[in-house]
């Protein structure tokens, strides 16, 4: 059991394309974790007003939520249950409207209580986990290695995140020449880009089609065996805020400290 990080865009595709092509790992099933907080967000709510019930938000927001399942279910073939991360201001309406919506693609929805319950809140979601890796499973990639580093960034955006296709700036192109040349050309692929959208924008919420993602750069990663292509305005380090938290931290002589929150 492993935890692959943001979304079947980012933490899922390296892990299903990366990690278990390279280690020759074949995953059982995957939970999927969400909250209609999250999916409402999605469906253009203000952060202040997650708290109130909005069906219509959320039926906005839910296309993202369906698209990560159909990504786990349909592209990679793997079975899947969406654990909700229950909210007290979750309503009977909204998780029944999510519920509804996966069980269209197949798939069922385990409410997720442990932040209120403990181990008993988490009993739903661990016995559709075990009926879930106890049945057979067709799991491929998304990419096939032997396509050049375009093709394959072409089946990610396509596939993965519903895109038109990739647009590779003159940099990038020059890139992937030279890494081809080099023979890097049938190394996986490490897309760095935003986790708060499908595409390179995260301004872009929901489940958008039709669009390009920009790859501004190409690098080998020669060590782990793949190529990090960097998409948008990412960085690959956390950025740092312009004050570091250390400097309002500190220790009396009663070794009292203050300034952590």
């Amino acid at each position: 059991m492993t935890e692959a990080g943001f979304g079947a865009d980012l933490g899922a595709e390296k892990f299903l394309d990366i990690k278990c092509r390279m280690a020759g790992l074949t995953p059982s099933a995957v939970v999927i974790v969400a909250t209609v907080r999250a999916l409402k967000y999605n469906g253009g709510v203000a952060k202040a007003d997650l708290n109130n019930e909005n069906l219509e938000a959320l039926e906005k927001g839910l296309p993202n939520l369906l698209k990560h399942v159909s990504n786990i279910k349909n592209v990679y073939k793997l079975p899947c249950v969406v654990a909700i991360n229950a909210f007290p201001t979750d309503t009977k309406a909204e998780l029944d409207l999510v519920e509804s919506k996966c069980r269209e693609l197949g798939v069922n929805v385990a409410l997720s209580e442990v932040w209120a319950k403990g181990g008993e809140g988490g009993i739903a979601l661990a016995k559709e986990v075990i009926r879930l890796v106890e049945e057979p499973n067709d799991f491929t990639f998304s990419y096939d290695l032997e396509g050049s580093i375009e093709d394959k960034l072409n089946q990610i955006v396509q596939k993965i995140y519903g895109g038109k296709r990739v647009v590779l700036t003159a940099n990038a192109q020059k890139q992937a020449a030279q890494l081809e040349a080099l023979g890097y050309g049938n190394c996986p692929i490490c897309v760095a880009k935003t986790q708060y959208s499908l595409t390179d924008d995260q301004t872009k919420l929901g489940a958008p089609t039709d669009f390009e993602v920009t790859v501004r750069n190409l690098k080998i990663s020669a060590g782990a065996g793949f190529i990090v292509a960097l998409t948008g305005e990412i960085m690959t380090m956390p950025g740092l805020p312009k004050v570091p938290a250390a400097e309002k931290i500190d220790v009396d002589e009663r070794g009292k400290i203050t300034g952590l929150f």
